[in-house]
């Protein structure tokens, strides 16, 4: 089954209004609620008085429904009497102001007395919980790291220097990775070295790239701690919610995922960005990847508007469906939205929910029984697998490094790059994995490698291993420029690519952001230009203006057994993409089209499964056949304009076998 969920937080309703809840969610059909997730202060009123009568009542309510339940530790934002008794757990900015409690997650990770009570409640949850029937996921604090990811506080300071001791041994080495003889920052002892506070001129960016990843490491370390109690109590899986998406860039999730027994992700439309949709698919294909291709959990989306955006547009009649069965097509086999019942105070009042202000008798409400309704007819697709022969390469650590300060232009944005490749991936109808740099290549046709400016020796070896073997991979600039310690790679540019991609640019040539020039394709070209010369590789296209008039902007190189393409400045890659495609022999999913409709193919043993989506206007001719699981009509079938339609095919062959 496609499980249909939700976040409940009965602690800000009346107890005469719980019955109605889920009376209601059995009528929505709602399979999974989420619950206890903020309500660390209802538990614990005072200082190890525990009051658990509450959420004992809405436990078995949902129970005796037939409703199972993901449980929240309740650990996410402190209670007022802990940050008053212990104001050092409040998290410090890194201009040294501590920030104070009134929102959510005011608190350090680095605060062994934040994490000693947290763990004592966890305890007293696991304790009480761990064995109840009803409790099907356990749900680690929320959203770790939204709000608190980087402390500058004393006592992360001191954390900092431990998590650096285990990584580089000694001082020396430390200074040799950060390069601390630039500006005379050499140390002589660990008890030297701050974390990356606010400073008078630019900072060492090796510094600020290891505070990253201690401060993603620390959050890992209090999810593990909260887990670890549970698991004492408890064989039910564990997760927390990741926040795989546009404006959140802390936590290194690659490394989060080994830790969780389950993947699960909370996405909302960013309408901030230029293709919010296209964000969408990127964000769902993000969160396979990080459960190495097997089914995921999306934890929360809204049904309509949020309320943190400048502007929080709602969605219109459809967009719901379209969203919800975008995720399940790229993997998601739970859908779960954030919240229940739209609150009535507080900073997410006007925040959508399954149930709106206005109640049941809304056009809202009708659309959410409509998907419960469609996710019922596809309960067979839940465990089969998406198909994908292109992969594209994503790390959290070249998003840190290459956006560090100091660097070549501002208007490079890592995640612009990214977004560009997947979207003409997309809008060409091909189905894309997103893999860490160091994930395993071998069964892909071609390897994407948008803005990959950190990039590890070994990481480099083995993509170069995998073109000579006879794969193609796609590089866009400002890609190998960097190791993991932030040191350039000499020799010229693109540093650990240059043999495979058969080019050196001597220096790179930014332009003005506004600019814009042609290519002698008829291409146009903006932002980025390299002083770039062929080595071994053929010049594509070329510069007719900007910095670099005269120059290669594309080039392609045979290497080995297999082909690769440079891409040196900022241009539509749908015809460069569309080239890398053909020549690495990738059969797309759908035809080629503007972004406006996806298709994406779920298999498991000879069962094929086709999801349609049309996000236009206008109906499409898809011509693909199989049965529609949402109407029960034989293909191939027209797509009404913002319709959905998900085809079962049988290989004959593989049932005859």
């Amino acid at each position: 089954m496609i499980t249909l969920g939700c976040d409940y937080n009965p602690e800000q309703w009346p107890a005469a209004v719980w019955g109605e809840d889920v009376a209601l969610m059995r009528a929505a059909g709602i399979d999974l609620v989420a619950i206890n997730i903020f309500g660390w202060s209802e538990l614990e009123p005072r200082a190890g008085e525990y009051d658990f009568k509450q959420l004992d009542h809405v436990v078995e309510l949902l129970h005796q429904s037939g409703i199972r339940i993901n449980l929240g530790t309740a650990t996410a934002s402190p209670p007022p009497w802990l940050s008053a008794r212990h104001p050092e757990i409040l998290p410090v900015a890194s201009d040294g102001t501590r920030r104070f409690p009134g929102g959510r997650q005011a608190w350090c990770p680095s605060s062994k007395t934040f994490r000693r009570y947290a763990l004592a409640l966890v305890e007293q949850v696991a304790q009480r919980y761990g064995q109840h029937p009803a409790i099907t996921l356990w749900h680690v604090s929320n959203e770790l790291g939204c709000h608190n990811a980087l402390c500058y506080c004393d006592e992360s300071a001191t954390a900092f220097r431990t998590w650096l001791a285990r990584r580089y041994g000694t001082v020396d080495r430390l200074n040799a990775a950060w390069g601390t003889s630039f500006w005379s920052q050499k140390y002589g002892d660990w008890d030297e070295i701050l974390p990356p506070r606010a400073a008078l001129s630019l900072r060492n960016p090796a510094q600020m790239l290891d505070f990253r990843r201690f401060s993603s490491d620390q959050l890992i370390e209090h999810y593990t701690a909260e887990a670890d109690v549970l698991r004492r109590h408890s064989s039910i899986p564990v997760t927390t919610n990741f926040m795989v998406t546009a404006h959140i860039r802390d936590l290194d999730y690659w490394r989060w995922a080994r830790h969780v027994d389950v993947v699960a992700n909370d996405h909302y439309l960013d309408h901030r960005l230029g293709d919010p949709a296209a964000e969408l698919s990127f964000a769902a294909d993000l969160s396979r990847g990080l459960a190495g291709g097997r089914p995921w959990i999306l934890m929360e989306q809204s049904t309509g508007a949020v309320n943190w955006q400048p502007h929080n547009l709602t969605k219109q009649p459809g967009e719901m469906l379209r969203n919800t069965l975008t995720h399940v097509a790229r993997g998601a086999d739970s859908v779960c939205f954030f919240q229940w019942r739209a609150s009535a105070q507080g900073s997410e009042k006007f925040h959508s929910a399954l149930v709106p202000h206005a109640g049941t008798d809304t056009e809202q409400w009708r659309e959410v029984l409509d998907l419960s309704a469609v996710l019922d007819r596809l309960g067979e697709v839940a465990g089969s697998t998406v198909q994908a022969d292109v992969a594209l390469l994503f790390s959290w650590e070249s998003w840190w490094a290459a956006e560090s300060e100091g660097r070549p232009s501002e208007a490079v944005r890592y995640l612009d790059q990214v977004h560009a490749a997947y979207r003409s991936l997309r809008q060409l109808g091909v189905t894309t994995d997103v893999l860490a740099p160091d994930g395993d290549l071998s069964r892909y046709r071609l390897v994407v490698v948008p803005c990959l400016y950190l990039v590890t020796d070994e990481q480099a070896t083995a993509i170069t291993a995998y073109v000579e073997g006879g794969g193609h991979v796609l590089v866009t600039f400002f890609s190998g420029i960097a190791d993991e310690n932030d040191r350039i790679r000499l020799g010229g540019y693109p540093g650990a690519f240059r043999d495979l991609l058969g080019v050196v640019a001597e220096e790179f040539a930014p332009a003005q952001p506004w600019a814009r020039w042609s290519l002698d394709t008829g291409a146009t070209a903006t932002t980025w230009a390299e002083h770039l010369r062929t080595t071994a590789a053929e010049a594509l296209a070329f510069h007719e203006g900007g910095p670099m008039p005269g120059r290669p902007a594309i080039t392609r190189n045979r290497y080995g057994a297999g082909l690769s393409w440079y891409v040196a400045t900022v241009t539509d890659l749908r015809d460069v993409l569309r080239e890398a495609v053909r020549e690495a022999g990738v059969e797309p999913a759908g035809p080629e089209n503007d972004g406006s409709l996806e298709v994406v193919r779920r298999r498991r043993d000879g069962t094929t499964y086709v999801f349609v989506i049309n996000h236009g206007t206008t109906e499409v001719d898809c011509g693909i056949g199989g049965v529609d699981l949402i109407s029960g009509e034989d293909g191939p079938l027209t797509v009404p304009a913002g319709g959905v339609h998900v085809l079962k095919s049988v290989d004959v062959r593989k049932e005859a076998s």
